[in-house]
């Protein structure tokens, strides 16, 4: 038996992320980038929250940043926690695990665990690696 359906709308609903990892329910997406203070930079980063948010429900998909522009990691943390999820997905939009994936963010997840110890953060590998993506 498969994952089951996206359902829209409603808070803390269930869905499927377009990779096949499932969001469980009171799990929040969050698509982590690594910022610019370039508009331009920014909107590929917007359209795939846009759209993860009509996929998967409006209040399931947050986008931070690293740095340079908010929200932060430690925004969207806090944000989860005030909305009443349990559990953050950390979805690094990074090709590789440099050194931002290897060292950065760790840290910026520690930080955030210790300032919302009842908020689960998971750290997923950066989108870079999923074998599928070789397959654009």
């Amino acid at each position: 038996m498969g994952p089951e359906p996206i359902t829209r709308g409603g808070p803390h609903t269930r869905g499927v992320l377009p990779c096949g990892m499932l969001l469980r329910p009171a799990t929040r997406l969050l698509l982590f980038a690594h910022g610019s203070r370039d508009p331009r930079w920014r909107q590929p980063f917007e359209r795939l929250e846009a759209t993860l948010r009509c996929e998967l429900g409006d209040d399931r998909v947050r986008l931070a940043y690293m740095e340079f522009v908010t929200p932060t990691f430690l925004d969207a943390a806090a944000e989860a926690e005030k909305d009443g999820f349990q559990t953050l997905r950390l979805l690094p939009l990074f090709l590789s695990a440099g050194a931002h994936v290897a060292h950065d963010i760790p840290a910026q997840a520690a930080e955030a665990r210790a300032r919302h110890p009842r908020l689960v953060i998971e750290v997923l590998p950066p989108i870079g690696e999923d074998p599928r993506f070789v397959l654009l």
